[in-house]
């Protein structure tokens, strides 16, 4: 979803500027920065390893809304601009360095013509199946496509029922699969009843579907959410104000719960100081040199006052 700031200061032509003048003078550029993260608190749930901040002069767009990396750390990320992005991280004892091996592209239609900008191509949710293929989610057009490579054209899948009513930029930002092969998905303010304590989620998958609700915390809404490797999922939540900005959290639900017909998460990880503060719209979880690690990136709106940052976390409660 695009957020209120995205109305703000573009910093396309600045970024143009800056590119065209690198690549006059012949250098390479690198497509991230290293960024120092401060130690959590005593007694946090996750250890913070690092970070990079992206460079959308490199990438050649901004707008990154889901993130997937893989036990490889293979990088793929969508942007609601409708492209994609992969890259290889290199972490070094788990913190990350630097992205190498960079590719992007746009998202297509079935027929593998280009998804335009807006309406047709706000690609928000991303999630990897079993055989390597990636679902993703679009708000706007609410609709999932099944991309056998994400360079590819993607196909229509069968999405939870309803969802066509979901609000212009209220439908599927969080979408997973679960170990179990479950779709579990979760709409960013499609209110079940006008209950506004609630958002609708479904669980199952085509053909299977099954109406659940998730309860995020007082003034969030969901933004994405991945998979737990023994079962379960974490779910990023934000929020947004005038006054206080951009906030987020990031909550555990159990594999237990996932069985119940109310979501709602016990928070591990709350998205302010010492953590950067900022859009935070993708998470993924991953593995590591016998650990679980979690990243996070932020939607920066393509505002100048605004950054891509990609986050990287160890859990320490395993």
């Amino acid at each position: 979803m695009r957020s209120p700031v995205s109305r703000g200061l573009s910093r396309r032509s600045l970024l143009a500027t800056l590119v065209l003048g690198a690549c006059s003078r012949g250098g390479a550029q690198s497509p991230a920065r290293i960024l120092a993260l401060s130690p959590l608190p005593a007694g946090s749930r996750l250890e913070a390893l690092g970070g990079l901040e992206l460079d959308d002069g490199v990438l050649g767009f901004g707008g990154l809304s889901a993130l997937h990396i893989d036990d490889d750390l293979r990088l793929t990320a969508i942007s609601d601009l409708g492209h994609w992005v992969t890259a290889r991280l290199a972490l070094r004892e788990g913190r990350p360095e630097g992205l190498a091996d960079l590719r992007t592209g746009p998202l297509r239609d079935g027929s593998g013509i280009p998804l335009r900008r807006g309406y047709g191509g706000d690609a928000e949710s991303l999630a990897r199946l079993p055989d390597g293929s990636w679902l993703v989610g679009f708000e706007r057009w609410q609709r999932i496509r099944r991309y056998r490579d994400i360079s590819g054209p993607g196909e229509y899948v069968e999405a939870p029922p309803g969802l066509e009513f979901a609000p212009r930029n209220g439908g599927l930002e969080s979408l997973a699969v679960l170990p179990d092969g479950r779709w579990l998905a979760i709409a960013e303010s499609f209110l079940p009843r006008g209950d506004e304590s609630l958002r609708r989620a479904w669980i199952g998958g085509p053909g299977a579907w099954r109406r659940l609700v998730y309860r995020p915390a007082e003034g969030f809404n969901p933004a994405d959410m991945a998979p737990l490797p023994g079962g379960g999922a974490l779910v990023l939540e934000r929020s947004f104000s005038i006054f206080a900005g951009f906030g987020g959290r990031v909550v555990r639900l159990s594999a237990a719960q996932l069985n119940g017909a109310v979501l709602e998460g016990e928070e591990i990880l709350r998205l302010d100081a010492p953590v950067p503060r900022d859009n935070y719209e993708g998470i993924t979880v991953f593995r590591h040199a016998g650990r679980t690690l979690v990243a996070l990136v932020s939607d920066d709106n393509e505002n100048m006052l605004q950054r891509t940052l990609l986050l990287v976390f160890a859990v320490v409660d395993e």
